[in-house]
């Protein structure tokens, strides 16, 4: 009969690329749920795929971290403290390159009634005696990227006549004008008033 179990890897070890990523997000929280009050540091990272926004997003082999203080109470476990992450994207300017850092305080709770049938809406699910930390690591990296990230905040940007990028090169196209102004223009033409 076959094995029914993933084959093994080139070192022996047995399972899948995505099964080890899930465990370095999963804790046990056994001895925190028997002990209300009962806090304990944790420290949780690696690569999460599929993290981003419109012009941002987290490289796909860079390392999330998670540093919290996950804190036992009689309706389930609360996780507090710090989320990371790099991030790369385009100017929304110039359309160049532009990396940082994003970092997210976190205070969330989990709850053995969360989810979509219980009724705790505003905590994540606690299931068993395992915290799975990656939807709030997600959440938190997600909702703290910067949706219009800029290269320098001094960036000229592109000329919207040629397309050449100001910060790189002069650009001698005449500054646009709104014909909606141009009854105005009499003024100008007619010199200080005396």
């Amino acid at each position: 009969m076959p094995d029914p179990r993933p084959a093994a890897s080139p070192n022996g070890a047995r399972g899948t690329t995505e099964v080890r990523r899930r465990r370095r997000f999963l804790v046990p929280v056994a001895n925190l749920r028997r002990e209300p009050g009962l806090g304990r540091q944790v420290r949780v990272e690696g690569p999460l795929s599929d993290l981003g926004a419109v012009s941002v997003a987290v490289p796909e082999h860079a390392d999330v971290v998670a540093d919290l203080l996950l804190t036992s109470h009689p309706g389930g476990i609360t996780a507090s403290g710090t989320v990371s992450a790099p991030w790369r994207g385009e100017c929304r300017r110039c359309g160049g390159p532009v990396a940082g850092e994003v970092v997210a305080s976190v205070r969330e709770r989990f709850a053995p009634s969360a989810g979509p049938a219980g009724a705790d809406d505003d905590a994540y699910p606690l299931v068993g005696d395992e915290l799975d930390l990656e939807p709030l690591v997600r959440d938190a990296v997600v909702l703290e990227l910067p949706l219009a990230p800029l290269c320098t905040a001094a960036c000229l940007g592109l000329c919207p006549t040629c397309g050449a990028n100001r910060n790189a090169e002069p650009c001698s196209c005449p500054a646009p004008t709104d014909s909606r102004w141009s009854v105005l223009d009499v003024l100008r033409d007619q010199g200080p008033a005396s």
